[in-house]
């Protein structure tokens, strides 16, 4: 069975509830560290670039082939590779979205236990002392508790969970309407707050004035994995999502205000973070412990910090969520499909599958804290399984999803068929074909290669 009942009751749904699986922890927590480990401004440059050039060709890409096929990722590519008279063998590109997700999403859910853990632990016992030592000893404390850590993994899996098995319009379209203009408000009251009680001056030096010496390629790879890992592009997802959209509903334009939130989103998470962290002093290179570490630290020498340090991790927790939905959906509706399972079910199944395997990235930070797979690999030598998954899905899975999709997209999909569906001009769609074709290949494929580099 290739087809779905399930749809979207509007326009106005499909739309945010595409923004909430865009606009996740990539463009909250992983957009400011990357930035601030990439040069700032110069890696802004290479991630708007890659959103023009690449991801956005690619979602319209993956939204032209989940109307046509109205099914799951594998099933959609498949009906189209049937309707364009190719092998059936490019639903393959389908089975790795869904596994790249599958691995995705158990991380994804640890680390979105962690922002349950800061908000619910820091609105009870308020911040640490204001000092480096302190902050670092709370953080510490935290990860170093397996027990506590698994309870809040658990608690964000299930969450996400209830929803999804509600269905399309029931569950995960009436999420968005509730999780989106909540975080909205919340990210632009803590972007007020930053902006007033931050430098900002020296946040907008950091993100606008352009570094000519970190233009590297290694910035462009970071840049280019945000981009997939934050957008979603190369997972099938929006395959998922555009085969219950109704014919009246222009995917054209859900893509573009899709990717526009997620930018917008990203910017402004660096106005939320980057006047704090300024105005202390602190290290907006410092990697992933700038959410968890750092900013507690400049929330902690501020005068009542524990308000705005709560409503972050709020923001956190609404933004992760979003996302985790749009991941735990796709890997649902491939099995609903495939066994011909109900949906209750089979979201129990793929959630605590997701849960289990979620497990591994979960002992990372404590008990398997020094245990390094690839020791032997100079590059990995300190790598724990937690940030060999991040490395594996975010630049090599996904732009290897990706670069199938555009394959497909450009040489297979007549281009007639990607016009009907988009509604697109003979010139756009000559245009997109171009850069399915060509641009899209080739910057992943060199933003793959410097991945092992």
């Amino acid at each position: 069975m290739n087809h779905t009942s399930d749809t979207w009751s509007s326009q106005l749904g499909f739309i945010l509830a595409t923004v909430g699986s865009a606009v996740g922890i990539g463009s909250i927590w992983k957009f400011p560290y990357e930035v601030g480990s990439n040069g700032g401004s110069s890696f802004v440059l290479f991630y708007v670039a890659g959103l023009v050039l690449i991801v956005v060709p690619l979602m319209f890409a993956e939204f032209a082939i989940g109307r046509r096929g109205h099914g799951d990722s594998v099933a959609s590519i498949r009906a189209v590779a049937l309707a364009s008279n190719t092998s059936t063998r490019w639903a393959v590109a389908g089975l790795l979205g869904v596994l790249t997700t599958f691995l995705i999403l158990s991380f994804y859910s640890v680390i979105g236990g962690f922002t349950i853990g800061y908000a619910f632990e820091t609105a009870v016992r308020g911040l640490p002392a204001s000092d480096a030592a302190s902050v670092q000893q709370s953080y510490q404390s935290f990860i170093a508790a397996p027990g506590r850590l698994l309870a809040y993994h658990a608690l964000f899996m299930a969450a996400t969970a209830v929803i999804v098995m509600r269905g399309v319009a029931n569950g995960i379209e009436t999420a968005a309407k509730i999780l989106m203009p909540v975080l909205a408000v919340l990210m632009i009251a803590l972007t007020v707050y930053s902006i007033v009680e931050g430098d900002v001056i020296a946040a907008l030096r950091f993100q606008f004035k352009v570094d000519w010496t970190a233009l590297t390629p290694r910035a462009a790879l970071e840049a280019l994995g945000l981009g997939f890992f934050s957008i979603g592009v190369g997972l099938g997802l929006m395959i998922t999502y555009a085969a219950y959209s109704r014919p009246d509903i222009d995917l054209k334009r859900v893509a573009l205000i899709s990717v526009l939130a997620d930018t917008a989103i990203s910017f402004l998470a660096g106005f939320a973070v980057f006047p704090i962290v300024f105005a202390h002093g602190l290290d907006p290179a410092s990697g992933p412990g700038l959410v968890f570490v750092t900013l507690p630290l400049a929330f902690a020498q501020m005068p009542w910090g524990t308000i705005p340090a709560v409503t972050f991790f709020l923001l956190l927790f609404v933004a992760a969520l979003a996302s985790a939905i749009s991941m735990l959906e796709i890997v649902t509706a491939l099995l609903m499909r495939r066994f011909a399972w109900p949906r209750m079910p089979t979201t129990v199944l793929a959630a605590a599958a997701c849960f289990l395997a979620g497990t591994a990235s979960l002992l990372s930070f404590n008990r398997w804290a020094h245990y390094y797979p690839l020791q032997s690999v100079d590059k990995f030598a300190t790598a724990t399984l937690f940030d060999l998954l991040d490395h594996l899905t975010s630049n090599v899975l996904l732009p290897l999803g990706g670069f199938a999709i555009a394959l497909f997209a450009g040489w297979v999909v007549p281009y007639e068929m990607l016009a009907k569906e988009l509604r697109l001009t003979p010139v756009g769609a000559a245009v997109l074909r171009f850069m399915l074709r060509y641009v899209a290949p080739a910057g992943i494929a060199a933003a793959t290669a410097f991945s092992f580099a």
